[in-house]
């Protein structure tokens, strides 16, 4: 996520405290689960920005081993799931990206070796290359060794629109600018909420391929979401 405080403000019309705005100073360009992400709340009617674990820790979880576990919600069973029901209903949130990584199986003769070698990294984001927002939960959990508040997030999911289909089974619910504002609704009905998760379009998306060094969590710089030409094997390989 690489969006400075005052865009973030000015996009999604969020009050960002100055903790808030020192720790967007340091643009993120390959966040994994468990580290920390954007999120807009909606208190008393105004918009929050916060930075909050990845990874849902339900406010009923004895330790926060759960979290790694409940990075994604399926839209289809949010209401049936415990660890998302009472969120839905109470605790919605935006998730706040310029882009994510799927990872696309490679065509024969791609270059790379090992487990990883056979899926190509593929960078979405919208053709536009604006900032977006993801449907998501949030939940605050206390430590019972420490006391200390957990504030944590969950993105939620539904079916892949026919750009995700050819990278991915699911995909993050985007939502519009007119549906951000529907899901932070405090008193939308839960019926109308739901019409919300539904495959963003894929005539607005584009994803092209980059780097496998986006596979290691510790490689976290610009260049990662630069576009890279797939390389073929090179001649003599054996493998």
């Amino acid at each position: 996520m690489f969006l400075k405080p005052d865009d973030l403000k000015k996009r999604f019309r969020a009050n960002v405290s100055d903790e808030i705005a020192e720790k967007l100073e340091t643009p993120r360009y390959n966040l994994a689960p468990t580290q920390d992400v954007p999120i807009i709340t909606m208190q008393n009617g105004e918009r929050f920005a916060d930075m909050v674990r990845w990874g849902l820790i339900p406010s009923w979880a004895k330790d926060e081993s759960i979290a790694s576990k409940l990075i994604n919600a399926r839209a289809e069973t949010l209401l049936e799931k415990p660890s998302f029901k009472n969120a839905f209903q109470k605790r919605r949130c935006l998730v706040i990206a310029n882009g994510f990584y799927e990872w696309k199986a490679a065509a024969p003769g791609a270059r790379g070796r090992g487990k990883g070698a056979a899926k190509q990294p593929m960078y979405v984001r919208l053709k536009s290359g604006e900032p977006f927002a993801m449907a998501g939960l949030w939940e605050s959990w206390k430590n019972p060794q420490t006391q200390a508040p957990v504030r944590s997030c969950t993105i939620i999911t539904t079916e892949p629109n026919d750009l995700i289909a050819a990278l991915h089974h699911r995909m993050a619910v985007i939502l519009t600018p007119q549906d951000e504002d529907l899901w932070l609704d405090e008193k939308l009905p839960v019926q109308e909420l739901t019409k919300l998760l539904r495959p963003y379009s894929s005539d607005v998306l584009e994803a092209y391929p980059v780097s496998h060094r986006v596979n290691s969590p510790a490689i976290d710089d610009y260049s990662l979401t630069e576009q890279v030409e797939i390389e073929p094997f090179e001649s003599g390989m054996l493998f």
